[in-house]
């Protein structure tokens, strides 16, 4: 049986939650031989203020290009130092780190020349660049290499991945292979002392002439991000310049620096990673309370990420901080201190997301003393300043700790990666955890075992509908930018007892990470009865979400199919030869490409089922769409329709909901509370779409009598209970909005009414603190339902306290309703630009109020 803990985190884990964004409540108040390379130089920073318009960031965002940084066997391969000058950055008195005494983004080009200078074994790439245009750098601290040395070492990484049984065996493997280990750093842009630790932690490996130091860089490669949120880190915020907490977007992987995070940890494979973070006091460190992510090997993964979480708490108590003299407390480790609330069921957060590319240590550490939010703005500076260099000291504290632990662990944590790989190859069961099975590792559970049935494969049908076409290349795309394996059927065959057509995609569950397949594609579990609270959110499918059709394959020869391995998914777009030409309007890119044919004047009718009428006269336009977009123009013999022109959207939105309308090309302006009492100028709108941020009743007399005359003659769509008190304050909708459990969150089934807002939408949905809609008036009607019986496919929804909230509450409610001039949501179709299935639902209904 586990020991006492602490009582569940509505105890400790609230007040630890809250001191993340609002106060380190525990904190004692204030005052107590390589080849030789020429240099090179690297390109140009981008200008200061480039990244000042959201819009421009949410461009880049969506077209920053992927930077390869694989050392793929078989192709030029350069060895370390891999040293360049890079070009400095324009000296920003405003960056927030200044104030902290911490190194500001402008400082780190110049320090990074300068420890690169210091020797040989400092490199720095560029692996690629923020949202906001700034640099991301990866810096590699290794024993040198030669380029023969460094393709031998692509070779054996290559072999640990897709020969894991061979891996096993191969004996100069184990001996020459050095282990990576993957630092990163101020993912948070407020969050900031891991940077400056890892720049004062590469100054001294690079410096230091000891046999301890000698002996690892021989046997490792030590990757640091130095900051992963340049953004954030100079305005002082959590987010990027688009607004996303990138903590939380890497399934979706939206952002280009998540997808820079991304490509190291596919292109490095770390054995172990740290990921910094701040303020919980004392320093917490993973691993975590229940749930735990049942698709990766959840026994080698706790086996040594709670061993290096003991060698970190030794080495973070062991500075000699303490609570009365400086506001210090002792570190404390989630699975062994609490019972609950600090989980790592979703793979979203970046250790988590490690796990599956076979790093088997892999910690969130939050370093204990707040300086972010009200602290940054309130305390002295002298304070903050102590609070800093004291968090510094405390990340320094646990890199160096896991150093040590790599040093000592490597020939295991290897063998543990390798068989990480092997199971997934060879099919094998998962280990559940147990103290026989994890010995060293006390408290262990029942509450702690979770474990997947991994189906023998996934097929994703050839598109027999346009709209699935276009989902299966996006979703396929998406798997192998995640690295996992899938083939293309040459003929049509039979698995599982169902026939495929010639075409169709099958991914193997035979593969070495067949665990994030297994995320990313089954539909999930209904977790509401294994803990009472979630740190984040718990279901996420992409089959259910992003519009294709996904099966589940339990059993068959897959190996006998006639299927090829792809590099990419095979382009679905094209354009009828003549006539009238028809666009489905199902999916993101159907979307964006309309709103592209409208912004250069083409005349698009609406057809009476929603799709978009588009004439022969703009089909070298259309053409070139299919192309770009990936869509597919069909012929029609349809007449009439309404007429179509461009959007302008004014939006009180979250940051993810704004992205999203983005990528689907609206023309998009912020508006709020604030803006609109300052006066806004509502000729710049066509219809307005609010889910937060924007209050009625907060609005002055002018701003209100501004408002109510732009919807006299336009439309609004509206997201959860802010959408709907918006509506009904002006009259434009009269509907009930039922707040379920603000808690809850996950995939639901729905039922579609087919009418212009949801006609052709995928039966699923999510939700996040769902409302649905009652009390419906006259002239209100429902687009969709949520569905009866077992509504949540996958997530965490319970009812509250009173028995109300729940999904049992809510089956069969309306989720989306629609009237005249409004439109009104229950779920989250534009969540953080995630469920991409869900998106044209938000695009038709902003077409459909705004004529």
């Amino acid at each position: 049986m586990r020991p006492p803990r602490p009582g569940p985190r509505s105890t400790l884990f609230s007040a630890a939650v809250v001191a993340v964004t609002a106060g380190a409540l525990l904190i004692a108040p204030y005052p107590a031989g390589a080849d030789p390379r020429p240099t090179v130089r690297e390109g140009d920073p981008l200008p200061r203020g480039a990244s000042d318009a959201p819009a421009s960031a949410a461009r880049r965002a969506l077209t920053a290009p992927e930077t390869d940084l694989t050392d793929d066997a078989g192709r030029a391969v350069r060895g370390y130092p891999r040293e360049q000058v890079l070009a400095p950055d324009p000296e920003n008195p405003a960056d927030k780190s200044i104030k902290l005494g911490l190194t500001p983004y402008h400082a780190i080009a110049p320090k990074l020349n300068a420890l690169q200078a210091l020797g040989d074994r400092v490199s720095v790439e560029i692996a690629g660049r923020s949202a906001g245009g700034h640099r991301l750098y990866l810096v590699t601290v290794t024993a040198p290499e030669t380029a023969r040395q460094a393709r031998a070492q692509a070779r054996m990484r290559e072999r640990i991945e897709h020969a894991p049984r061979l891996a096993a065996k191969d004996r100069t493997l184990k001996k020459t292979y050095k282990t990576p280990v993957f630092f990163n750093n101020n993912i948070h842009g407020n969050e900031w002392e891991g940077t400056d630790a890892a720049l004062r932690l590469v100054e001294r490996l690079a410096k230091a002439k000891d046999a301890r130091t000698k002996d690892l860089l021989a046997h490792s490669r030590l990757y640091f991000n130095i900051t992963a949120n340049p953004d954030g880190r100079i305005a002082g915020t959590r987010t990027n310049a688009s607004g996303f907490d990138m903590n939380r977007d890497f399934v979706t992987a939206s952002q280009p620096e998540v997808r820079a995070m991304r490509r190291i940890q596919i292109g490095k494979q770390p054995a172990v990673m740290l990921d910094l973070h701040g303020y919980v006091n004392g320093t917490l460190i993973e691993p975590t309370t229940p749930p735990h992510g049942e698709n990766y090997e959840y026994d080698l993964f706790l086996k040594n990420t709670y061993a290096n979480a003991l060698r970190m708490e030794t080495a973070v108590n062991g500075l000699g901080y303490t609570h009365d003299k400086d506001g210090v407390d002792p570190a404390q480790i989630p699975f062994r201190d609490a019972e609950e609330g600090w989980d790592d069921w979703p793979p979203v957060f970046t250790p988590q997301y490690a796990a599956f590319h076979g790093t088997v240590a892999a910690h969130t550490v939050e370093i204990p003393l707040q300086v972010n939010n009200a602290a940054y703005e309130s305390l002295p500076v002298a304070e903050l300043r102590r609070r800093s260099a004291i968090n510094v000291d405390v990340a320094g504290a646990a890199m160096e700790a896991t150093l040590g632990f790599v040093r000592e662990k490597r020939s295991s944590l290897l063998a543990d990666q390798i068989e990480v790989f092997r199971r997934g190859a060879a099919g094998a069961a998962q280990v559940p955890v147990s103290e026989e099975t994890v010995p060293g590792v006390p408290g262990i559970g029942p509450e702690d075992v979770y474990t997947a049935e991994f189906p023998r494969a996934y097929v994703v049908p050839a598109g027999r509908t346009q709209r699935s076409a276009t989902a299966a290349a996006r979703l396929v795309d998406h798997l192998i930018a995640n690295d996992i394996r899938v083939t293309r059927a040459t003929a049509g065959f039979r698995l599982g007892g169902r026939a495929y057509p010639k075409g169709s995609y099958v991914v193997d569950m035979r593969q070495a990470k067949r665990g994030l397949a297994n995320a990313l594609l089954a539909d999930g579990r209904d977790i509401s009865d294994k803990v009472s609270v979630m740190y984040d959110i718990s279901g996420w499918s992409l089959g259910r979400l992003w519009g294709a059709t996904v099966v589940a394959a339990e059993s068959g020869r897959v190996s006998a199919l006639p299927v090829r391995p792809v590099r990419s998914a095979a382009p679905v777009g094209r354009v009828a030869p003549r006539g009238t030409l028809r666009l489905r309007l199902d999916s993101p890119q159907e979307i964006a490409a309309l709103n592209s044919l409208l912004g250069d004047g083409v005349r698009v009718r609406q057809a009476a089922d929603g799709s978009a009428l588009v004439p022969a006269s703009a089909r070298r336009k259309a053409t070139a769409l299919a192309r770009s977009h990936d869509v597919v123009f069909a012929s029609t013999r349809a007449t009439g329709g309404t007429v179509l022109r461009p959007v302008r959207v004014a939006a009180a939105v979250s940051a993810g909901e704004l992205f999203a309308l983005r990528e689907m090309g609206f023309d998009v302006v912020p508006v709020s509370t604030a803006v609109l009492n300052a006066g806004f100028d509502w000729s710049r709108a066509d219809v307005l779409f609010v889910s937060s941020g924007l209050s009625y009743d907060g609005l002055n007399a002018a701003a209100r009598t501004a408002l109510t005359g732009f919807l006299t003659g336009h439309g609004l769509v509206g997201g959860g209970t802010a959408g709907a008190a918006l509506s009904n304050a002006t009259g434009l909708l009269k509907a009930t909005a039922v707040e379920g459990n603000g808690d809850a969150n996950g995939v639901v089934r729905v039922v579609n009414a087919g009418g212009p807002v949801t006609g052709g939408a995928p039966d699923h949905g999510f939700v996040y603190a769902p409302v649905w809609f009652t009390g419906l008036g006259p002239g209100v009607t429902v687009e969709q339902s949520y569905g009866t019986g077992d509504l949540l496919v996958s997530g965490h929804w319970r009812p509250q306290g009173d028995g109300s909230g729940g999904p049992a509450a809510a089956a069969g409610q309306a989720s989306v309703v629609r009237g005249p001039h409004a439109v009104l949501f229950g779920t989250e179709p534009l969540f953080r630009a995630h469920p991409k299935g869900e998106f044209p639902q938000v695009g038709r209904a902003l077409l459909t109020v705004s004529r």
